[in-house]
Parts: C-alpha cells; sequence; structure tokens
C-alpha cells in the first residue's frame, strides 16, 4: 500500500471530535488543507451570573441595529473570511465554509447577525453541542 490513507472529513466526524475537544483550521483561506487543534486551555464564558454592561445593553436595545439568529449564515461565514485591515489572511478555505453550513443544515452550527439599515455589519458563528456553544470566528464592519 502506497500513499497516506486519510479519513473523509465529514459534518459527522466534525462533531465527535468537537466532542473529543478538537477542532480543524485551515492554514490559510487558498489551502486545501485541514489541521487539527487540540488547545490545553479554553475560555469559557459561564452565563450564570453573567453581566452586560449598560451601556453595550442600552445599544442592543436602542432601534440603530437588528440582531438576530440563523438568519443568514453563509453571509457571517463570508464576512468572517473576508480580508480586514490588520488580517488579510485567514483560516476559513472553502472546506471549512462547506462543513459549517452543512453543520448548520443539521441543526448544529448557528450565527448571530447583526444588521444596521438592512446591511450585515457584523456577525458570530459557531457549532452547539448540548449546553455548549463553541464560538468559531467574528466579524465587524463598524
Amino acid at each position: 500500500m502506497t500513499g497516506q490513507e486519510t479519513v473523509p472529513l465529514t459534518p459527522e466526524l466534525m462533531l465527535r471530535a468537537y466532542r473529543a475537544g478538537l477542532f480543524p483550521m485551515a492554514p490559510d483561506a487558498r489551502s486545501d488543507e485541514l489541521e487539527w487543534f487540540f488547545p490545553q486551555m479554553r475560555g469559557i464564558l459561564p452565563l450564570e451570573g453573567f453581566h452586560v454592561p449598560r451601556r453595550l445593553m442600552r445599544t442592543v436595545l436602542s432601534d440603530r441595529f437588528a440582531v438576530m439568529t440563523d438568519q443568514d449564515f453563509a453571509g457571517v461565514m463570508d464576512g468572517c473570511a473576508a480580508p480586514m485591515p490588520g488580517r488579510e489572511d485567514t483560516w476559513i478555505n472553502p472546506r471549512i465554509r462547506t462543513l459549517f453550513c452543512q453543520l448548520h443544515a443539521m441543526g448544529h452550527a448557528h450565527s448571530i447577525e447583526t444588521y444596521h439599515e438592512g446591511r450585515l455589519v457584523g456577525g458570530l458563528y459557531g457549532v452547539a453541542i448540548g449546553q455548549a456553544f463553541f464560538g468559531e470566528s467574528m466579524f465587524s464592519r463598524m
């Protein structure tokens, strides 16, 4: 046998990997490769007793922005993958985008979108497993 055997990366395999603490990233947006990461430390936001600063709450409750969920998952992925000042490259390649869109269609990936005057100006996407949400990437155009 020659060559390297690989297991096809499917949405189901990604969910199993997330449950084990692993997640995939591409070296850059042009790469066809994916690398697996298993960080020793993770950031956790406990929601019990979570405090939203008053100024942020005023902004969210104002009519200036509309905040929605799962209305434009692909648009949020595109916003996260787009070059920004100070970040000309990204880890979101076409394979990552396709896999997360498949997870979204299956009900496992979600997006939070922020609109200003009807235009998508910010968002976050990630994977939900049980009571955990793994935020993967976010962007802001304002």
